[in-house]
């Protein structure tokens, strides 16, 4: 049985995301983008010979982009009166069910959106949602992971991987969401199969609205048991651009957490690349980070995108030992922040790199590289 996705994770910087619903919407206005459908060569149409038994409806077509602003969770299904207490509130205009969960997948537990591809396609990036080939893979039985799942993570696309109480999945599409910690998508009737609960996730989009007011007006409407997270948030911009220098005194590692960071993290080289891994043993990219700087008492977000925003971004020729490297490697969503690494010093960078590599110690690579950020305890801890 999968586990209830019960911590959501507020998504501070992600530009798209992956979402859905599954009878019926609720049509959103304004913003329409049109793209034309193509495949891409990260989802390519499904053998003959590989198509299931079970007939599946075709894929509509791509007809407008909705970006999501607010990812909401309930500990039951929702009901149409729930649905329009959300739609009726100011500034809501497209509302997405899903269903939600973490579930196995090659062993990973890995948290997973069950979702109409006709209609769901339309809340994803637009590469994403231009590929008709990538949405007629999921209809008709597939999943699509994340591009950090399937390249880190070591799921080859076209593969096929165990998946529980749903016998074996084939790796349809590469197709990272954006969205927080979901790595992988499936339909709705793959969903089934994996015991996922029906109908406990809502997609909200609402680009003209203060994402934080709205949040709050959310809980308040569907009360106990309801978790809101802010997805491409719209938030009034700050008077004043944030630097490190305007940043308070004490905000910063001090020179001791930073010694004790990086002894920690350097005590790990050797240990295995494990995608989801926290430690102290194995470890994914991110993992390593939470776990090194929490040995100096410093509260780490655990996902890279998170870490992100956990301190001011500084220049490259700038970093000192103990700030943290950023790439944007996905070529399924190029704003992604899809790696981070240890700046060690000298050039050198200290990181978990993938499945079948250990950590190491290596020199920065500068392709894709997104930026450098400097740590401040007190940002990190507040980035959930």
């Amino acid at each position: 049985m999968p586990f209830i996705v019960v911590t959501l994770v507020a998504v501070l910087t992600a530009d798209v995301l992956l979402l859905t619903q599954p009878d019926a919407a609720m049509a959103p206005v304004d913003e329409a983008v049109r793209a034309t459908p193509r495949q891409t060569p990260l989802a390519q149409k499904r053998p003959v010979q590989q198509q299931p038994a079970v007939t599946t409806q075709p894929v509509q077509p791509l007809s407008k982009l909705h970006k999501p602003n607010l990812f909401v969770l309930t500990s039951k299904p929702f009901t149409n009166e729930m649905l329009q207490k959300v739609a009726r509130l100011s500034g809501v205009r497209a509302l997405e069910l899903a269903d939600a969960a973490s579930v196995t997948l090659d062993g990973k537990r890995v948290q997973t959106l069950a979702v109409n591809p006709s209609t769901f396609r339309s809340y994803t990036p637009k590469v994403t949602a231009s590929s008709d080939a990538l949405w007629q893979n999921v209809a008709a039985g597939d999943v699509a992971v994340s591009f950090v799942l399937g390249n880190d993570g070591g799921l080859s696309l076209h593969s096929r991987v165990s998946a529980g109480s749903a016998g074996q999945l084939r790796i349809g599409a590469y197709a990272t969401t954006g969205f927080g910690a979901v790595d992988a998508v499936v339909s709705k009737q793959v969903g089934r199969s994996l015991g996922l609960p029906r109908d406990n996730a809502l997609i909200v989009s609402a680009p003209k609205a203060n994402s934080d007011t709205l949040r709050k007006r959310i809980m308040r409407a569907l009360g106990k048991g309801t978790q809101v997270a802010m997805v491409n948030p719209v938030l009034p911009q700050p008077q004043q651009k944030v630097t490190q220098r305007n940043w308070p005194a004490g905000s910063f590692m001090t020179g001791e957490q930073l010694t004790v960071a990086l002894k920690a993290a350097v005590s790990k080289l050797g240990r295995p690349y494990v995608w989801g891994a926290e430690g102290p043993e194995t470890f994914d990219c991110s993992g390593l980070v939470q776990w090194a700087y929490g040995q100096a008492g410093v509260r780490m977000p655990r996902v890279t995108h998170q870490q992100w925003v956990t301190g001011p971004q500084v220049p490259y020729s700038q970093a000192v030992p103990g700030d943290l490297l950023f790439w944007r490697n996905d070529p399924t969503n190029p704003d992604y922040i899809s790696h981070v690494a240890i700046y060690w010093g000298d050039g050198k960078m200290l990181h978990a790199p993938r499945t079948g590599d250990v950590v190491k110690i290596a020199p920065v690579s500068t392709r894709n590289l997104a930026g450098v950020v400097r740590v401040s305890p007190i940002a990190a801890g507040k980035v959930r």
